[in-house]
């Protein structure tokens, strides 16, 4: 553990997930909110900018994949995304919001254009880079991962305030973050060897094509399909409004979500830590497996608590579900396919499921939450993604590597049973 600490590598991988996760959550946490409040948008305006939003996200994602498993961990896309978190602020104040106003469809397909490329697809190309470091310098994802969610609990309740001053302010303190970002990017140094060139450059688009044909590959996918993506419309689309409207004043209210949030990340950091323990111990079936109930528990729960306490209490639910979730899914990964391909196969596999999920039902579910209120879509949803975890149960795989010693992300060689 120790040696993590001192290992100059773990601190950079940290400090990217850190500054892109504050850049993006000081305003993505209250998208929907600012859309819904301030913009005066419908569920189903909102709804279509998700699916607009998530369709331009999955070209990103088939792309970045691809280039990122060809550059392994040369900082090319590091770049690239460092540029584009810099302009957040001036392109959602100058660009996004007054041609929402004005061209709603004009704005919301240029807007999706460099959001998905800065956050929504960016995730998961900063994900991939920071997991290739953790292998290749001998530190756990999760340990680094978890200042991601550090930075995510510090920008959302920063946003929970500032909101509620100006929604811009929040913009530009996303590029500010993003700024820092950039400087963090200036002073890593990183040598690529020739052994890792010339096994980037093995990889061609017939290795990519043989992981497509996969029985084991496309269980995967839908099982992602079938929770992850419902989860996120939940969560990113739904729970903030719903939420907010348990106050009598909506400004007490945003800024009391900005607290939980930052609350529920701070559970998430800490859960973050350990769950490479958890994982390890009950294996990267069984933790998507339990992964899928806190996702299905947590839709459903919200539809029977009453009260702002009992929905805050649901909501720190996520805490559990998503590190859980992110640190199986890229052990799942390594058990079971080329970790040569992590990146092509965590944005194919966990993000594209997900962006195609959002796309096919966000407009659906904004529907029926306009005709028929937040529980009952909350209780659809819910049994809809409980389905789906029972699914994972008799159809995912079980560890294909079982009897062959594989990099765990700890620097160590351990046999996986």
């Amino acid at each position: 553990m120790m040696n993590m600490f001192r290992n100059k590598n773990y601190w950079f991988s940290s400090g990217y997930l850190f500054f892109f996760f504050v850049s993006w959550s000081v305003w993505w946490a209250f998208y929907a909110i600012w859309l819904n409040r301030t913009l005066g948008l419908s569920g189903l305006q909102t709804g279509t900018l998700y699916s607009i939003n998530s369709t331009v996200a999955l070209i990103y994602m088939l792309v970045y994949g691809v280039i990122e498993d060809k550059l392994g961990t040369r900082k090319a896309l590091i770049w690239f995304q460092s540029f584009l978190l810099m302009g957040t602020g001036p392109f959602l104040i100058y660009v996004y919001e007054p041609l929402l106003k004005s061209n709603f469809f004009v704005g919301a397909i240029l807007g999706a254009i460099y959001l998905a490329a800065a956050f929504l697809a960016g995730v998961g190309v900063i994900e991939a880079y920071s997991e290739k470091l953790s292998r290749k310098f001998q530190f756990e994802f999760g340990t680094s991962r978890m200042w991601g969610s550090l930075g995510y609990a510090m920008g959302a309740f920063v946003a929970g305030i500032s909101i509620s001053i100006s929604p811009h302010l929040n913009f530009w303190l996303a590029s500010a973050a993003g700024f820092v970002f950039f400087l963090v990017n200036c002073f890593y140094r990183i040598e690529i060897s020739k052994e890792e060139k010339e096994k980037t450059s093995d990889l061609d688009w017939k290795s990519i094509v043989h992981t497509f044909k996969l029985k084991r590959f496309w269980l995967l996918i839908i099982f992602l399909f079938g929770t992850s993506c419902i989860y996120t419309i939940y969560d990113q689309q739904l729970f903030p409004i719903f939420y907010v409207r348990h106050f009598s004043n909506p400004d007490l209210g945003n800024q009391f979500y900005g607290y939980l949030n930052s609350f529920q990340v701070f559970l998430e950091s800490a859960m973050m830590f350990a769950a490479p323990f958890i994982v390890n111990k009950l294996g990267a079936k069984r933790s998507l497996t339990l992964a899928g109930i806190i996702m299905g528990s947590r839709i459903i729960g919200s539809a029977l608590v009453p009260g702002a306490v009992g929905i805050s209490l649901i909501k720190l639910l996520h805490g559990f579900e998503t590190p859980i979730l992110l640190v199986s899914i890229f052990k799942y990964i390594a058990l079971n396919f080329d970790s040569r391909l992590s990146a092509t196969i965590y944005l194919i596999g966990f993000q594209v499921s997900g962006q195609v999920g959002v796309i096919a039902f966000s407009s659906l579910i904004g529907t029926l939450y306009d005709r028929t209120g937040f529980n009952f879509t909350f209780l659809v949803i819910g049994c809809v993604v409980f389905a789906f975890t029972v699914y994972s149960i008799f159809f995912l795989s079980k560890n294909k590597k079982s009897d062959q010693e594989i990099q765990l992300g700890t620097g160590k060689k351990a046999t996986v049973h």
